[in-house]
């Protein structure tokens, strides 16, 4: 399990070792720490060509330090200093290595091997400015960037950026990882995470992700029947979107269901009868439809509602429905559309409920702006976990999974071929599997998704000689099985 945490947390804990460490103690560890990754990244130090963007804080210190160890090394170690004031003592110590500090605030016009981006720390807030923002715009092409605890322009707590940022190759971090290098925009900033070690002791993290070794999704025992196993209930598809009920069923069979209870209009049904024998299904033509109507259905353990469902009175009516029973429910697509006018007051139920909106969905469940749920993802996953009082999965680059009262999970598999059509039916019936499986909420959701991203990665990769292929989301459905063999 990766763990992140606000730079509230990380001063907290900063401060109560320096009161037990000599002077300088944990800036030394952290800047020896980013000096080994800078050499590991440049293989061979000795005549390097070495570029050291410096602010005036923290960061700015650990950069001199580490660019001073490059420097005994042999590299050819520049630095800007672009700060108010450099850290005294970390640039006596540069310059004793024979670092050099450049005249003028712009970047060096010699080819460059290597930048390090010590710039601004973790309490760095809003836009870059000048003339940080003009270094940044400035940086080498060709150069390799390592950032200093975190990209120069990203806010450490959010992730959000406000303009100018450093687009790292890698990131070194000190103590623990930060929310905004596991939640886009600004993970996408940062590059390969490294942490180092400092020595921290830290209370309960802000974000967590989970590694494949983390998982345990459940698996069947020699005691296992249908039943024990789950059973999971879709209600999905319509007259428009019938695929999104063939992919929701077909997921949900794939993820280890013990049985699936398909219910929709007689098309549809068929078309999934068809495809899916093994389905259970359930002919609801009828309007006025009610919990009544799901009773007839067959018993279940959670209920998937919307996938490819419309927003008519009739889908309006199947997703009250649903929300009426007492087992968890998850709702998706067009039942997010359905949720979002009926108002978080149709989530007052007892039993648990899992939203899996994109942006587009969030925005309109919030009555926001796309482009604002984008820009700060994790604000707006939190504000609509505590809104609806449900389990949020806030689908996009990074898969953020928030629940009252927990920290939130980021997902960190997928790949940008899972933007298609249908792959969001085929995440609903996995984690609507793992709910009826009885795994909480927010663990069910968290474990579909990176799943749903394994799942994903090895569709489009089936040959590691060779670059990705495109996929469907079909693609997906079918190497679900795949996904589960990777986890313990």
């Amino acid at each position: 399990m990766r763990y992140a945490h606000t730079v509230e947390k990380v001063r907290a804990a900063e401060g109560a070792q320096m009161a037990l460490l000599p002077e300088g103690t944990l800036m030394r560890r952290a800047s020896t720490g980013l000096a080994t990754v800078c050499a590991r990244l440049l293989g061979r130090v000795y005549a390097t060509r070495v570029l050291l963007l410096v602010g005036g804080g923290d960061n700015g210190a650990d950069t001199l330090y580490a660019g001073g160890e490059l420097a005994r090394r042999g590299a050819r170690v520049t630095a800007v200093l672009a700060g108010s004031g450099a850290h005294e003592a970390a640039l006596a110590f540069f310059r004793a290595a024979g670092g050099r500090v450049a005249d003028g605030a712009g970047v060096p016009e010699s080819e460059i091997d290597l930048v390090i981006d010590g710039l601004v720390g973790i309490g760095g807030r809003g836009a870059l400015r000048e003339p940080y923002a003009a270094l940044v715009r400035a940086l080498p092409p060709h150069a390799a960037v390592i950032a200093c605890d975190v990209p120069s322009g990203v806010d450490a707590d959010t992730g959000e950026v406000g303009g100018e940022a450093v687009s790292a190759d890698v990131t070194v971090t000190f103590g623990t990882l930060k929310p905004g290098l596991l939640v886009d925009p600004g993970a996408s900033f940062a590059g390969l995470v490294e942490l180092v070690d400092i020595g921290l002791d830290l209370p309960e993290a802000d974000v967590v992700a989970a590694t494949t070794a983390d998982l345990r999704p459940p698996r069947p025992t020699v005691e296992s029947d249908k039943y024990r196993r789950g059973v999971v209930g879709v209600l999905a598809g319509g007259d428009s979107y019938t695929g999104a009920a063939v992919l929701a069923v077909g997921s949900a069979l794939h993820a280890g269901a013990g049985m699936v209870r398909f219910a929709s209009t007689e098309g549809v049904v068929d078309l999934v009868r068809q495809r899916w024998p093994e389905a259970v299904t359930t002919v609801l033509d009828a309007t006025g439809l009610d919990r009544a109507d799901l009773d007839r259905v067959g018993r279940v353990q959670a209920w998937v509602a919307g996938p490819g469902l419309g927003t008519d009175a009739r889908a309006r009516d199947l997703v009250l429905a649903a929300l009426a029973t007492d087992v968890p429910v998850l709702v998706d697509a067009d039942g997010l559309t359905v949720l979002a006018e009926l108002g978080p007051g149709a989530l007052d139920r007892a039993a648990p409920t899992v939203l899996t909106p994109h942006a587009g969905e969030l925005a309109r469940l919030l009555g926001a702006e796309r482009s604002d749920i984008e820009a700060r993802r994790l604000h707006h996953v939190r504000l609509a976990a505590e809104t609806f009082a449900a389990t949020v999965l806030l689908k996009g680059s990074t898969t953020l999974v928030a629940t009252r009262g927990e920290p939130v999970r980021a997902n960190l598999t997928g790949t940008p071929w899972l933007a298609a059509a249908g792959t969001g039916d085929v995440l609903s019936g996995l984690a609507g599997t793992l709910l009826s499986a009885g795994m909480p909420p927010a663990e069910a959701a968290a474990t579909a998704a990176h799943l749903h991203g394994l799942a994903a990665r090895i569709a489009a990769h089936p040959d590691p000689r060779s670059g990705p292929n495109p996929i469907t989301a079909w693609d997906v459905l079918t190497a679900i099985p795949a996904a589960f063999r990777q986890a313990p």
